[in-house]
């Protein structure tokens, strides 16, 4: 172990001890220790990475402008269901931000595709007149801009893992995500099993007569403890092991936001938030989950190590000079930019990642044919957060849906990426403005979920 936190290089201090003796002996009952499957880190060392290193910058980047407003499409109609009536619990709202309070150069379009020369209040103008093209800086070569415009029209759609809000709709709006955090609103019930269920019942290369252990909606077999469920998932291959437990990450982070931003209480309209042990234990103790809790758990920290995974591939994409997080406001572009380049740089120095060459490394066409067949699937699970009834849900739901999604077109793009020229834009690998603030936010809700879970470590030693 001691090994394990040399390698990151950080030093062992006795808080730093006292959280490993906690993670090694005061939760014992929930197993959440040791190697994870399907690859070669420990638990251990994801949490000292994440909560000394990563989580605090993570924390400041995300109150930087460019990455707080969020744009997305709450009023999309459910594809797959007739709409079944929208949570009318007060948490359950979304406040949207009027677009006066969203800065310029987030409005303008000039999201990131240009050098900072680019960045002048003066070109403004014609950043709102280039048929939504962005402003094309005017210091770029005529080749440069064909090249731009090339790839404004080059037809991605084969890349995506999501379904994208189409940001000319006018039922899209800004939302600021600091004023509408995560947390416990009250949407529970068959309204929201019935999204999770089709999710995991339709989406997850799972054949019906397998039954997913606590499914609620699932008829009940006798005697079956969950253990044919996964005996059935390691006998698949590693790509679709892999899916499922991306999805069940996504649900396990999900669900400790809300056991640690829960209502404790609601006095005169001022409303109390705070970690619920035992909103906690119920969703994650093995007594309560016929011992499914741990290995959601451990699926948690596999999702994180994928996405740290991406943000280290795409590392070289930000550091060209020609990307610039653009929000009109050069100096604290620059910071921001800086910011996340530190953060890169420390997904880059992680000793243990996931080695996803290891995926579709088979038959050429069996390969492409299984990642199509896993596209499309996790395609259609970003459709379904649109039949969530529940606007914060949703908004949350859709944002690291997003952000997985562009985590596995960043992994599944790695020769794109490291083409990419320097001081000119590419049609092989882009990324909008979305889909960088949904990368970012969708790994700060992991890298939140990992410091909680360490959080209610420190709470259930204290009751026992």
């Amino acid at each position: 172990m001691i090994k394990s936190i040399k390698s990151i290089g950080l030093f062992v201090t006795p808080l730093l001890l006292l959280t490993l003796v906690l993670t090694s002996s005061g939760i014992n009952e929930y197993q959440l220790t040791g190697v994870l499957d399907d690859c070669f880190c420990d638990v251990e060392s994801i949490d000292v990475f994440n909560n000394y290193k990563i989580f605090p910058k993570l924390q400041k980047l995300q109150e930087r402008d460019y990455f707080r407003y969020y744009k997305v499409n709450l009023k999309r109609p459910c594809p797959f269901w007739p709409d079944d009536g929208h949570c009318s619990i007060k948490d359950c709202h979304v406040e949207p931000c009027p677009e006066s309070k969203v800065p310029l150069g987030i409005k303008s379009g000039n999201y990131n595709k240009y050098s900072q020369e680019a960045n002048h209040e003066d070109d403004l103008e014609d950043c709102e007149q280039s048929n939504k093209l962005g402003a094309v800086n005017s210091t770029l070569s005529n080749q440069s801009k064909e090249a731009f415009i090339d790839w404004a029209r080059y037809d991605d759609a084969q890349d995506h893992f999501c379904e994208l809000d189409d940001e000319t709709s006018p039922e899209v709006q800004y939302v600021d995500l600091l004023l509408n955090p995560e947390r416990y609103t009250g949407y529970k019930g068959p309204s929201a099993w019935r999204v999770w269920n089709s999710i995991y019942e339709e989406n997850c290369f799972k054949p019906r007569s397998v039954y997913r252990p606590l499914n609620p909606l699932a008829p009940t077999i006798s005697g079956d403890n969950g253990e044919s469920f996964y005996e059935w998932l390691e006998g698949l291959c590693l790509e679709k092991r892999v899916f499922y437990r991306l999805i069940s990450g996504l649900h396990a982070s999900i669900n400790l936001h809300l056991s640690a931003k829960y209502i404790l209480e609601d006095t005169w309209g001022n409303p109390r938030w705070g970690p619920n042990t035992k909103e906690f234990n119920l969703r994650f103790h093995p007594a309560y989950t016929k011992g499914e809790g741990p290995r959601r758990l451990k699926n948690l920290y596999f999702l994180y190590l994928i996405e740290l995974r991406a943000l280290s591939k795409v590392a070289s994409y930000f550091e060209r000079s020609i990307v610039d997080l653009y929000t009109g406001n050069m100096e604290e572009d620059a910071a921001t930019k800086n910011l996340l380049l530190d953060i890169l740089t420390d997904t880059k120095s992680f000793p243990m990642h996931f080695d996803e060459k290891s995926m579709f490394a088979g038959n050429k066409k069996e390969a492409r044919s299984l990642k199509e067949e896993f596209r499309l699937h996790f395609k259609n699970i970003s459709r379904i957060m649109d039949c969530v009834g529940c606007d914060k849900c949703r908004l949350w739901g859709k944002l690291q849906t997003q952000g997985l999604g562009t985590a596995l077109k960043i992994l599944f793009s790695e020769k794109e990426i490291q083409s990419l020229p320097e001081n000119s834009p590419s049609k092989g690998f882009q990324l909008t403005r979305q889909e960088i603030v949904a990368l970012i936010n969708a790994f700060g809700r992991l890298s939140t979920s990992i410091k909680e879970l360490q959080n209610f470590k420190y709470l259930l030693h204290d009751n026992r």
